[in-house]
């Protein structure tokens, strides 16, 4: 099984203090994001700054696509699957703990329903950003997995039913278009990727899946 993963993409050696620092700088980007996140969606649109209330990033920050993006982008870029799933576990335990703590310690109130959707997640996430890590590789196995991830995003980039579709958000977009780039490895493979994504993002459109609940 292990030549098998080494062939689809190897791990690559990284020293010890360097596996701490990575980790440790993800885990107060966690935090960082979650304060800042919370932070918004306390503060009245109005009292922010023009171009802040343009880019509405009070939603967007309550949005999966950021999340996913992010968990995407650190997992793809660790050295190692076990590594993407060290790192991509340490930035939401951040994130979450921050959220939450703000809301409960300054915001006062306790949502303990959504809260533990997020703690469900962030136990899973390991799982799934060791499978992510593989996207960088090479053969079928890592464009399926490229392709799910295209799905994902596009799930929220995009609105699509018998007689619409839509872009949910420019920023939403944006994340799509940057997940597209973070994914590429040839002209021929992304499209590919992109094209078996969208193929079924439109497929599953209508099926209240697991992102169906966020």
């Amino acid at each position: 099984m292990k030549d098998l993963l080494n062939r689809i993409r190897k791990p690559t050696r990284v020293s010890i203090s360097r596996k701490i620092l990575y980790s440790t700088l993800v885990l107060v980007f966690g935090i960082i994001l979650g304060i800042v996140s919370k932070a918004l969606d306390e503060t009245a649109s109005n009292l922010l700054p023009s171009f802040l209330q343009m880019l509405d990033l009070r939603n967007f920050f309550s949005h999966m696509g950021i999340w996913i993006f992010l968990a995407v982008l650190i997992s793809l870029y660790s050295k190692s699957p076990i590594r993407a799933a060290i790192n991509v576990f340490l930035f939401f335990v951040g994130m979450v703990s921050s959220y939450y703590i703000y809301t409960i310690k300054i915001a006062g109130f306790f949502p303990k329903s959504y809260m533990m959707i997020w703690v469900t997640m962030t136990f899973i996430s390991p799982i799934m950003a060791s499978i992510c890590w593989y996207a960088k590789g090479k053969g079928s196995v890592a464009l399926f997995i490229s392709s799910i991830i295209v799905t994902f995003i596009s799930r929220q980039a995009f609105a699509f039913g018998l007689w619409y579709f839509d872009i949910t958000n420019i920023l939403e977009l944006i994340l799509w278009i940057a997940t597209i780039l973070v994914l590429y490895q040839s002209p021929k493979q992304i499209i590919k990727v992109v094209g078996i994504g969208v193929a079924l993002f439109f497929l599953t459109s209508q099926m209240d899946l697991f992102w169906g609940i966020l």
